[in-house]
């Protein structure tokens, strides 16, 4: 018997790959649901249709009612193509008659295992009618020699009963491993693994009843030693013309090895391979699948994330770092649950996703509980961490785990920015949205400045007023650099400095303050002020970029400023690393005649030693120094001692924030050399600044 095959797929390179893959049959094809029935009135004893749903002008759907009602055609065997995640549609399409499905992407093995065993059982119920109406050995040659094994049976009960397993051939004992009489006593429920069973179970009810004519799956059976079989299924009901009650035949192909093959790719698809847990990929599919299922879900993510992990490779090798990483996922694994599952989304991130959890206090105390565990496990590896948690609404289907995940490590990145590396844990909420919002926003405004693409002055400087306390005139001043946009309307240096230096923006920002810095200086020397000097904030950022020093002097060299009146501010916190080669780098520029500034000296963290070898002019002190020159704190200043070091480290003592009279006679009095603040002045913008220089010089 001829079986024939037509394709019906609007995709070329996949009708090519099909006929390539089953080219031992005679193979039609159709780009259409049109065609495919032009094909099918033109062409006689087409046994089987391979039908892609997704077909222009006619969709499958509507193919399959077509043939549903044309009689002739009804009885052809149709399998169905599907994607992966389309499980509603192979439902639909078998529900309107299609046989089985085959899921792209194709794989040969695959495809050809279901149309080997499709054409065993039309060539099987082929002989079986030849057998019963023209008295033909057909049948017991196809029965006994065919490739798959079959079973045909009279039982519609799967245990056994009066009623008997009519005929068994040879290889459908060698795949389960019993003999007829076993299978007989045993009855295929027995054997047949409990996973399985209830689908089978069902199918076959179905069956009976008259609501299908053919099912198929995919199963296992265990053999008399415990082992397991897999194996490719294809049920049919026979009804025979000589009235014999036989009830439905069963057709079998070993899959096992494929199916192996299958599983041990589809654990490396959704495990990680370092960690054995799930991976990104399994939680996309899972958050995806329970989203479709729009079930009243209380859901949650909380999400840890690891810090140090780099340089801790840097310091101890890979291999070091993975078995960190390996501990920290055995940690974690003690915490998995039914309803919480742990995923390894990232190399130093860790995901658990929760369902139907009892409400906000419970992830606060399991947070809890992974803080404690890791703190106690991780204390001598020097890793810390944020956790972020995020809470889905219960009719929140349409959230994208792109987005989820990115909510999360905003969450554990707002943790890890607050608290440290102490795995503290924050909620995701629309506070921290706005803030992120807000961030984002600005990051954008700095990307515009720093590319030239704004066409206002959004970025400016303002100049504070630096006082010679001996004199009593203005010496220098402070350029602040400054952000107002229409959006966002003035924006803090606390705010956008730092976001800066996070996004490296910092270096061609901090060169346009440069820039703007030295036409004051030029506008300075112009009306006849050449001993002023102007202090310019500098990041180590941009200390550390590899053309810093050469682009520091193309500027200078460019707009002829005076590199004496130049004053390099740099926080005290820069020390703390890459010490040698910043001060190697403050050192060229002090050989030019370039002063350099230490900003908020006592906040650092540097030694006295260190103080002692720093290749600076002057200490300015910080703010929170001078704040305590008033009233009852006054005993207890350190003030005076830090003036006193400044001095014998051969440096200049610069006081910063002052603001009463009470302040300024105290420094007088321990000797300071400069002071600046709103006792002076607030800082100004140019023109104001220029002004106040007229009256105070």
């Amino acid at each position: 018997m001829e079986v024939k095959i037509l394709v019906v797929d609007d995709s070329l390179p996949d009708r090519l790959t099909i006929k390539n893959f089953l080219s031992e049959y005679s193979i039609l094809t159709a780009c259409d649901g049109m065609e495919a029935m032009r094909v099918l009135k033109e062409h006689d004893g087409i046994n089987i249709i391979i039908l892609n749903l997704r077909l222009p002008d006619m969709s499958g759907f509507q193919f399959l009612q077509s043939l549903k009602e044309d009689e002739r055609l009804r009885k052809i065997r149709i399998i169905i193509l599907t994607n992966s995640d389309e499980l509603n549609n192979e439902i639909k399409g078998l529900r309107l008659g299609a046989t089985d499905f085959v899921r792209k992407p194709l794989h040969k093995a695959s495809l050809k295992t279901r149309i080997d065993v499709h054409a065993s059982l039309l060539r099987a119920e082929f002989a079986l009618e030849q057998r019963v109406d023209a008295q033909t050995i057909t049948f017991d040659m196809i029965f006994k020699q065919a490739p798959i094994g079959i079973a045909i049976s009279q039982s519609s009960d799967p245990k056994h009963s009066d009623q008997v397993i009519v005929r068994v051939n040879p290889v459908y004992e060698q795949i389960t491993g019993r003999t007829k009489e076993e299978l007989f006593y045993t009855g295929w429920e027995q054997i047949t693994h409990p996973d399985d069973l209830e689908e089978d179970m069902k199918n076959l009810k179905k069956l009976h009843a008259g609501e299908i004519q053919c099912y198929s799956m995919e199963k296992r059976y265990i053999k008399p030693d415990g082992s397991v079989v897999w194996v490719y299924m294809v049920v049919a009901a026979l009804t025979p013309g000589n009235n014999n009650k036989l009830n439905h035949i069963c057709l079998i192909q070993d899959i096992t090895e494929r199916k192996q093959i299958e599983i041990e790719r589809k654990y490396i698809s959704e495990h990680d391979r370092l960690t054995g847990l799930y991976n990104r990929d399994y939680l996309e599919l899972l958050f995806a699948s329970d989203a479709k299922q729009k079930k009243s879900l209380q859901r949650a993510f909380v999400g840890i994330n690891l810090i140090n992990v780099q340089s801790i490779t840097a310091n101890y090798g890979f291999i070091y770092t993975q078995g960190l990483i390996k501990k920290i996922a055995e940690i974690l694994r003690q915490y998995c649950t039914d309803k919480c599952i742990l995923f390894h989304t990232h190399e130093n991130r860790f995901v658990f996703y929760f369902v139907h959890y009892k409400d906000k206090n419970e992830l606060i105390d399991f947070s809890n509980a992974i803080t404690e565990a890791l703190e106690s496990q991780l204390a001598t590896d020097r890793i810390g961490g944020g956790i972020g948690v995020l809470e889905l609404e219960q009719d929140q289907y349409e959230a994208d785990i792109d987005i989820v995940l990115r909510r999360l490590l905003i969450a554990s990145e707002r943790s890890i920015s607050l608290f440290g590396k102490n795995f503290e844990t924050c909620f995701y909420d629309q506070e921290l949205e706005a803030l992120v919002t807000r961030e984002r926003e600005v990051m954008e405004a700095l990307i515009a400045i720093a590319t030239d693409e704004c066409t206002q002055d959004e970025l400016f400087l303002q100049y504070q007023p630096v006082v010679n306390l001996k004199t009593g005139s203005v010496c220098g001043f402070e350029a602040l650099a400054r952000l107002s946009t229409e959006k966002l309307g003035m924006v803090p240096p606390a705010e956008f400095i730092p976001i800066a230096e996070k996004t490296k923006l910092i270096i061609p920002i901090g060169e346009k303050v440069i820039v703007k810095a030295f036409r004051f200086m030029n506008k300075l020397k112009e009306l006849g002020y050449d001993a002023i000097k102007v202090s310019i904030n500098t990041s180590a950022i941009q200390l550390l970029s590899p053309d810093f020093t050469c682009r520091m002097f193309e500027m200078i060299d460019q707009m002829q400023v005076n590199i004496r009146n130049i004053v390099i501010e740099i926080t005290e916190s820069v020390f703390t690393s890459d010490y040698e080669k910043i001060n190697k780098i403050i050192e060229k520029l002090r050989e030019t005649g370039m002063h350099i500034a230490i900003d908020d000296f006592g906040t650092g963290y540097s030694s006295l030693a260190r103080e002692n070898e720093l290749r600076a002019d002057s200490l300015k002190i910080d703010k929170c120094f001078i704040d305590k020159l008033s009233g009852e704190e006054l005993d207890k200043a350190i003030t005076s001692d830090i003036i006193s070091i400044a001095h014998k480290l051969g440096h200049s003592a610069i006081a910063e924030g002052v603001e009463h009279d009470e302040q300024l006679q105290y420094l007088k009095k321990h000797g300071c050399d400069k002071i600046q603040g709103y006792l002076i002045s607030k800082p100004l913008d140019e023109q104001a600044a220029l002004e106040f220089l007229k009256k105070h010089v």
